[in-house]
């Protein structure tokens, strides 16, 4: 029987070797024009903005063009190293980066778990649906909400504490009440939409496996802890990794739409940079090499936590 399998698996690799590509391309030529869009996408708006990298190791003069301008190897690299918001703008990265992973990463696997446990289809679909909205806010009405609600002066939340007695809190307008805000307005921005793929993961869990563990006298969080979690633990490593290779990056949007000039203490990070040098002053060189150096740090932080995850008996991204 084996030896059957294998002569019609021979046979098989043998007629696709002489029917050849262009057999395949006219047969299934609708598909491959359907792939043919998402690719030519990925190819304008991520292959080729590439070829401006080289940006980097020149000094830039739009009169002069990519090829016409001066090569200065890694001089501005240097330079951009040497300036004093260099250093604050990585500290503030990896701070707020980092935070927002602890929370931002962490809070739509509980909510994915909780919304997992409830029985009622009605009142899950609902409350997916409320929890699902805040994605599809941008990060310009998201902010001008917050500072409706949390503004000191005339924001809706101090207007109601200074009711009940209480003293207004600048939310907003004070360093580390910022941070704590930023990571608040965060966590509530992305927390919905980051539990469609948890509980994606949690259906294709065998449902045997939880009558099995009733029988055996299971509770509700045993069950939760012993079948659910260890069920999605794929997934979740998956997508620690790939968040982990953004922890250089971060987003221009929330950091504009939330800052202020009564809070600068944290608000200065690499994209803002690269907004500042490129787009205000027109130092297309300096704001390139500092993308480059970014993406560089992405790339080494998910390579690394890819060889930790299959180190540690998982089957990583790459």
């Amino acid at each position: 029987m084996k030896v059957a399998n294998a002569s019609k698996t021979n046979q098989n690799a043998l007629l696709r070797k002489k029917q050849g590509p262009g057999y395949f391309l006219k047969r299934d030529w609708q598909l491959y024009f359907l792939v043919l869009i998402p690719l030519s996408f990925v190819i304008v708006f991520k292959y080729l903005p590439m070829t401006g990298l080289v940006i980097a190791f020149k000094d830039y003069k739009i009169a002069k063009g990519f090829w016409g301008s001066e090569w200065v190897g890694l001089q501005i690299f240097q330079d951009i190293f040497s300036k004093p918001d260099f250093a604050p703008a990585v500290r503030n990265t990896l701070l707020l980066n980092i935070l927002d992973l602890c929370f931002s990463f962490t809070m739509p696997i509980l909510l994915a778990l909780l919304l997992n446990e409830v029985k009622s289809v009605r009142f899950k679909r609902i409350n997916q649906t409320l929890l699902y909205l805040p994605h599809f806010l941008s990060w310009v009405i998201i902010g001008a909400i917050a500072y409706q609600l949390l503004s000191e002066g005339g924001g809706v939340i101090n207007n109601l504490i200074e009711l009940m007695g209480g003293t207004r809190v600048p939310f907003l307008q004070e360093d580390t009440n910022w941070l704590i805000s930023y990571l608040a307005i965060g966590v509530w921005q992305s927390m919905g939409w980051g539990t469609i793929i948890y509980l994606a993961a949690m259906s294709g869990i065998n449902p045997e496996m939880y009558e099995a563990a009733t029988v055996d006298g299971a509770g509700r969080w045993r069950k939760v802890w012993n079948i659910t979690v260890p069920s999605i633990r794929a997934t979740i490593v998956t997508l620690l990794i790939m968040n982990l290779g953004k922890v250089m990056e971060g987003s221009f949007e929330r950091i504009f739409a939330l800052q202020n000039k009564a809070t600068t203490e944290y608000t200065t990070t690499i994209p803002v940079l690269v907004y500042r040098w490129g787009i205000e002053s027109g130092n297309f060189s300096r704001a390139t090499a500092l993308g480059l150096f970014q993406s560089v740090i992405g790339i080494i932080l998910v390579i690394t936590a890819d060889r930790v995850a299959k180190k540690l008996g998982e089957d990583g991204i790459l």
